[in-house]
């Protein structure tokens, strides 16, 4: 070996990739021969113009150094090519545009119509008020009156109405007709005030008591009656769980029936506390002033205690 003489190989051995530069080609390197391998132009596909690449058929490969032969002229389709939608099973190229139905300013996209649902939802909202609304304000009509009194639809000398005193409607308007507490009428035949048993609505609780006796009674002289005619006469009164019955007068003349006092809604015997009741009477008055008797005359049964009484229209 000699001096710059590195030994018996040959540049190629040395550089596998010596034939690519023009010095290992001036000392005879060569590509290696059958193409291919790593690293080898004859390993890799080459990129080829569109057009050219033959689907389903071997693409040809050039020698080293030459040009690949042309499939077809730029701008002329190459007879060996055919686009992928002819061929069996091929991809459909054309764009299925999606089909939205939604809101306006989505370009067309679908999406929830939140309008639509903020809508129902305040109209659901507002049916739920009303209902409640509706439910609380009939409620307060179903209320019944906690005064004690007793009694089935108003018949004649019957009532389940219980009014105020009229020391307490005077002012509040509750009624167009007179009322009066019995203890305010003129008292003869031995009649008296008590307060003895609870429930009385009059004024203090008090109530006309001594009534069961032969000539007892109890006179009301009615002022203000604007037009003759026929009313209702209401009597609340109590008994100790047993019927009782009174002489009704009007002007001077005893009605045809006895004022009823009966034990609606079948009190115990003895409980003066729950027997409060309430009954009514048909009357025909005068305009102006009248005077309306209970009387316990012979005949009756009086083993009561009258509260209050008052007025209203009749029956037409």
């Amino acid at each position: 070996m000699t001096s710059g003489n590195n030994g018996a190989s040959t540049p190629e051995d040395d550089d596998p990739f010596g034939y690519l530069y023009a010095d290992g080609q001036a000392n005879g390197a060569q590509p290696p021969s059958g193409g291919g391998g790593y690293g080898y132009p004859g390993s890799v596909n080459r990129v080829r113009p569109v057009g050219q690449r033959q689907y389903g058929q071997q693409a040809p490969t050039a020698a080293y150094g030459q040009i690949p032969q042309q499939q077809g002229t730029y701008g002329q389709p190459n007879a060996h090519y055919a686009a992928p939608e002819t061929h069996p099973g091929g991809v459909t190229t054309a764009s299925q545009q999606p089909s939205y139905s939604g809101g306006h300013g989505s370009g067309g996209r679908g999406g929830p119509n939140t309008k639509g649902l903020l809508i129902g939802a305040i109209a659901v909202v507002a049916a739920v008020v009303i209902g409640i609304s509706v439910a609380m304000l009939g409620g307060d009509g179903e209320k019944d009156d906690a005064g004690g009194d007793t009694g089935s639809t108003p018949t004649q000398s019957e009532s389940g109405d219980s009014r105020p005193s009229a020391s307490s409607s005077a002012g509040a308007g509750a009624a167009d007709l007179p009322a009066v507490d019995a203890k305010a009428l003129r008292l003869e035949g031995g009649t008296a005030t008590a307060s003895d048993f609870k429930g009385a609505k009059a004024a203090g609780g008090v109530y006309v008591t001594n009534f069961n006796q032969v000539g007892a009674k109890v006179i009301w002289s009615v002022n203000g009656i604007e037009k003759a005619g026929s009313y209702r006469l209401y009597v609340r009164y109590g008994i100790p769980g047993k019927d009782a019955n009174a002489t009704l007068l009007v002007n001077g003349t005893a009605n045809t029936q006895p004022l009823n006092m009966e034990n609606f809604g079948n009190t115990p015997e003895g409980d003066w506390e729950k027997g409060w009741k309430t009954t009514w009477a048909n009357v025909n008055l005068n305009k102006g002033t009248n005077t309306i008797e209970v009387a316990c005359n012979d005949g009756n049964q009086c083993d009561a205690v009258l509260d209050q009484m008052y007025l209203s229209k009749g029956a037409s």
